[in-house]
């Protein structure tokens, strides 16, 4: 049992070097202080914003840059580039017809990065 995940919670990638936070457009009509998010608030740059940079080397900037460099990890500007739902949320409560998002789910990026849920935006509703 997590917490019900709102805009403005932080989120944290396993390549990348700052947290970002997740913005949660008001269009569900469902608010805890902010709006509540469900697992298909996964669009990248409109609810995925950049985490500074990546250093992921299945990202193709970062191969490119890190061959460039002669094998030397070069980091580059994140591009979140998520195309499924966080993973798995809560079934049993609906936001906009889908689940509703907690702070124990999971995004995965197709550049092989792990998002995850650091502080969900909210301490008052757990689902």
């Amino acid at each position: 049992m997590g917490f019900l995940v709102t805009g403005g919670a932080v989120l944290t990638c396993s390549f990348g070097v700052a947290p970002s936070t997740l913005m949660v457009l008001p269009v569900n009509h469902t608010l805890v202080d902010m709006p509540a998010a469900n697992i298909m608030d996964n669009v990248p740059m409109l609810n995925i914003l950049p985490f500074g940079v990546c250093s992921s080397l299945a990202n193709p900037t970062v191969a490119a840059a890190t061959a460039a460099a002669l094998g030397v990890l070069t980091p580059m500007p994140c591009i979140p580039a998520t195309v499924a739902p966080w993973i798995v949320g809560t079934p049993t409560v609906l936001i906009g017809n889908m689940p509703c998002l907690n702070s124990d789910s999971k995004l995965m990026c197709m550049w092989a990065g792990c998002i995850s849920i650091g502080f969900a935006g909210q301490v008052k509703v757990m689902v």
